[in-house]
Formats: structure tokens, C-alpha cells, sequence
């Protein structure tokens, strides 16, 4: 009886101790906003390529998006921003390319832009730091500018490097 009295008096003890409170985790919320003063500056294209991305009404919409982006100053407006992009992009992705435009090169850096703007909204949504992958976003479209000028630059005839006769 003494025994089982004892175990009792140890399980009340035992329960009775409060456990100690965690305490709360402090978010640094400096860390998780938006650093527009860290972007990369926009590439510029060369004249013959911004002649056929005039004509080009999708790719005029994404580059006005763009500058919505470098114009964003704290995680709401980069949350607008981004989810105006996707957008854009997808409609991009879906439209007839100009004919010169219309290679791998161009539409696998559209791809890579692509992953980063889904990889911001997810931080966006996570509340996660976010001016890392919107600078991977810029970094992105500036390959691709820096591809279309390349494509204006190196335009080699396949008729001649094909032809054995």
C-alpha cells in the first residue's frame, strides 16, 4: 500500500510540474521583405531586334510587366507584380513567335524565367525571403534579351553551311 501510495504521489508531482513555455519565434521580417534596390539593371536590345519585338504584342506586354516589377517596393506589390507576370508569360508561351525568334534558345530561357517566377510566389507564399529569386527572375529576362540580340547578331544562312555541292 505504501508502494502504490508512493508511485501515486510521484505521478502527481510528475503531472503537477507545469512544463516551461516555449517561447515565441521572432520572424525577422527585415530578412523576408522586398529589396527593390537590389535589382539588376534591364538588358538593352540592339535596334534590329527591338524592330521585330515592336511587332511582337506578347512580348510587349511582358516587358511592360517587367518594368511593374522594377517598380515594386515591398512584398505586396512584388506579390501583384508576380502574379501579373505569370500571366503574361503564359500568354507568351502560347502565342506564334516571330519567325526569327522562334527557336530553342529563346524559349528555353522563357522556361528558366518561367521556374523563378513560380519560385518567387511560392517564397511570397511561404513568407520566405523574396529578392533572391526576384533577382533570379531579371536574370532570367535579361538572358533572354541578351539571346535575341545574339540571334540578330550571329545570322548565319543554313542553306550555305548545308550545302556539299
Amino acid at each position: 500500500m505504501q508502494k502504490l501510495l508512493g508511485i501515486l504521489v510521484l505521478i502527481v508531482l510528475l503531472g503537477a510540474c507545469k512544463k516551461a513555455k516555449e517561447a515565441p519565434v521572432e520572424v525577422n521580417t527585415e530578412a523576408l521583405e522586398f529589396n527593390y534596390q537590389k535589382m539588376p539593371e534591364k538588358f538593352d536590345i540592339n535596334a534590329e531586334a527591338a524592330a521585330i519585338v515592336a511587332d511582337w504584342p506578347q512580348f510587349k506586354d511582358l516587358n511592360s510587366s517587367i518594368d511593374v516589377l522594377y517598380k515594386a517596393t515591398n512584398n505586396e506589390d512584388l506579390a501583384l507584380a508576380i502574379d501579373d507576370l505569370i500571366e503574361k508569360e503564359k500568354k507568351l508561351a502560347e502565342a506564334k513567335y516571330p519567325e526569327l525568334f522562334d527557336t530553342y534558345q529563346i524559349k528555353s530561357r522563357q522556361m528558366v524565367m518561367r521556374t523563378f517566377l513560380y519560385k518567387v510566389k511560392a517564397s511570397i507564399m511561404e513568407n520566405q525571403p523574396t529578392t533572391a529569386p526576384a533577382i533570379k527572375v531579371l536574370e532570367a529576362y535579361n538572358s533572354m534579351r541578351k539571346q535575341l540580340n545574339v540571334i540578330m547578331n550571329s545570322q548565319l544562312d543554313k542553306k550555305l553551311i548545308l550545302d556539299e555541292t
